[in-house]
């Protein structure tokens, strides 16, 4: 049994020595402990100092690229280099390397796909008010479109199977925390979430700039990925929305009408029709999408296939390497 720990990082030179020092040397029930850091287009010298570190597994983009395509990056090259678990943390040493263990621990007992680190958000000293209320909303918000039940959303420690990632597409550049959690439950992964530590706060977040940006680039993200798995739900809702918009003025065109005052009133029914019309429309497009979501999950079957035998086909060659190195060595 493998684990990986991969490290997304964006100019870490100063925190990832401790992050690193911080990471558990031995687990109960894994074998072997890896680290991969995962240099997203860093300025300073992240990568010296992994090295130095004693760290083998480097990914590096040579351009910030985004922190949902790093954590992509990480996943593929934990994959390739045989981890059988994957776990995910942060490069500026905010989640404690203690909670490893504890956050893997249900993946070794064959109960969970996907494990969440919860920060315990109500009670943690390093969260404002108003950064409570809008990850309780948050949270609470991704539960209702993705059918999980995660109470820190936006967590990045979390540990992943390696069944579960061969799985995962993460599509988008900003984040993969919510993106993850709607795969997951719309493909029916096991997702559960456990108490994890928290080190005190070493810098501001260099994901986003402010709040209003954040929410608004989370939200944006939510109603891309709920399209995308639940697009007759979603455009149906917004159908009737635009339905229901339309038979109001159309009502008032009727009462009016009936009672001998209509002449007045067809801009009313102008309104109406042109609502009731695009509503019709939102409606097809509604089934159109459906039926591509339904192309879409045959195309993710027919990729995870595709991974899986390219991984098998990347083992079996550095095994051969690996064989080779050793006869080389006998003689």
């Amino acid at each position: 049994m493998k684990l990986i720990i991969q490290i997304p990082c964006l100019n870490e030179e100063q925190t990832l020595p401790a992050t690193l020092a911080d990471l558990p040397r031995r687990i109960e029930g894994v074998d072997a402990i890896e680290v991969l850091v995962v240099d997203d287009g860093s300025r300073d010298r992240t990568i010296e100092v992994a090295r130095s570190m004693g760290v083998t597994h480097i990914v590096r983009h040579t351009t910030n690229r985004g922190l949902g395509r790093a954590f992509r990056s990480g996943l593929d090259r934990a994959l390739i280099e045989g981890a059988d678990i994957i776990v995910n943390t942060d490069g500026d040493g905010q989640y404690s390397g203690g909670s490893i263990e504890a956050l893997i621990r249900p993946i070794l007992d064959g109960r969970a796909d996907i494990v969440i680190g919860d920060r315990r958000t109500a009670t943690n000293a390093e969260f404002t008010r108003s950064k409570k209320l809008l990850q309780w909303l948050g949270s609470y918000v991704v539960r209702s479109l993705s059918g999980v039940n995660v109470p820190d959303a936006v967590s990045g420690f979390r540990a992943i199977s390696r069944q579960a990632a061969l799985r995962l597409n993460i599509l988008s550049a900003f984040s993969y925390t919510v993106e993850m959690i709607i795969q997951a439950g719309n493909k029916q992964m096991t997702v559960v979430s456990v108490p994890v530590d928290t080190n005190p706060q070493t810098r501001e977040s260099r994901l986003f700039r402010n709040i209003p940006q954040f929410i608004a680039r989370q939200l944006v993200g939510m109603l891309r990925m709920y399209a995308m798995y639940r697009p007759m739900r979603f455009f149906f809702y917004l159908g009737c929305m635009l339905c229901g918009a339309g038979l109001i003025p159309v009502a008032r065109f009727l009462l009016a009408y009936f009672s001998g005052a209509g002449d007045g009133h067809v801009q009313s029914l102008v309104l109406g029709g042109a609502l009731l019309t695009m509503g019709f429309m939102v409606f097809v497009s509604g089934l159109l999408s459906d039926l591509i979501s339904q192309n879409r999950q045959l195309a993710e079957i027919t990729l995870e296939k595709i991974r899986a035998i390219e991984l098998g086909i990347t083992n079996a060659r550095l095994a051969g390497q690996t064989a080779a190195q050793i006869d080389e060595t006998s003689a």
